[in-house]
């Protein structure tokens, strides 16, 4: 394939400066995880009573550091979940201080080039700006890229879906050596709940087809194909209704907390819990677990809890 560049007239220079991306072949067109999950001395850590970058030094830590999943040399994609024009208050977005810090271990790991994006719902640009992700991203030394055009996508099949058989997934995520997923945890209206499988639905560019063609199933169809190497859920500040965008700072609770795992099935379990949910109630949860995409057994799982 031609090696492309994501630059295109019209973009903001302050989000695109210095973020040319040269393609080669899509040589990540489907889940190979960096670490085996075998490998790890826990299939989940959850921290509670710190600040985002606190907890997430101390998570990783037990995981054995994010040297685990990034290895000297590569491109690391962090997708945060970006799509609203709020603040970080409001919580409709993953907290900037969380992502700032994953890329500073990706770069202590010797990364060579962090990437973050998002296929926003509102206005990219604002969603950028005021979700603070923008800023803190580009502190610590990732390249942040739109999301917003169809040419960034490429189609690929979704091997085995029952409704989604096809979809554009964004350039990116098929051309990286990792791939990090920072969701926020949050109620939605159309899911229950908003954590790690769901926000796979940034990454690609027809998701209209998704909602209109049974949402749960097309959710756990992408996530049997998609894995990411690492899920790390964002619930330092949680959205407790209205979600996914929230009407005032008055639907937000605080419970300062953080989930980390290979497993998006087990991840998403344990955060349906940590809200007051339970995960019989997404159901997409349940129809990924029958697909093989994780486990949500936790009580056989090895979980390390940390206080901080």
């Amino acid at each position: 394939m031609n090696r492309r560049t994501f630059c295109k007239s019209g973009l903001s220079a302050s989000v695109m400066a210095g973020s040319y991306l040269a393609f080669g072949k899509f040589h990540r067109s489907f889940a190979r995880p960096t670490a085996s999950p075998d490998a790890l001395p826990y299939d989940l850590v959850a921290v509670r009573g710190g600040e985002p970058d606190v907890m997430f030094d101390r998570g990783i830590d037990a995981l054995g550091g994010l040297k685990t999943f990034v290895k000297k040399g590569q491109t690391v994609v962090v997708k945060p979940n970006i799509g609203w024009d709020v603040s970080p208050a409001r919580a409709g977005n993953t907290n900037p201080a969380l992502v700032r810090r994953i890329t500073e271990h990706c770069f202590d790991a010797g990364a060579k080039d962090v990437y973050v994006f998002d296929h926003t719902c509102d206005n990219w640009k604002g969603c950028y700006s005021r979700s603070g992700l923008e800023r803190a991203a580009k502190d610590a030394g990732a390249k942040v890229v739109s999301g917003d055009s169809e040419s960034y996508y490429q189609s690929v099949s979704v091997t085995g879906g029952r409704k989604l058989t096809e979809v554009k997934e964004h350039e990116l995520i098929l051309d990286s050596d990792v791939f990090i997923n920072v969701p926020v945890l949050k109620s939605h209206s159309g899911t229950r709940l908003t954590i790690a499988m769901k926000n796979l639905m940034g990454i690609v560019w027809d998701r209209g087809f998704w909602h209109s063609n049974d949402l749960h199933q097309c959710i756990a169809d992408f996530a049997a194909y998609r894995r990411p190497d690492l899920n790390i859920v964002d619930a330092y500040h949680v959205m407790k209704r209205n979600g996914p965008r929230g009407v005032s700072v008055k639907d937000v609770v605080t419970m300062k907390a953080q989930l980390i795992s290979t497993d998006m099935v087990a991840i998403d379990t344990a955060a349906a819990k940590l809200f007051g949910t339970e995960p019989e109630a997404v159901r997409y949860i349940q129809l990924a677990a029958d697909k093989g995409v994780g486990r949500k057994d936790l009580e056989n799982l090895k979980i390390k809890k940390i206080a901080v």
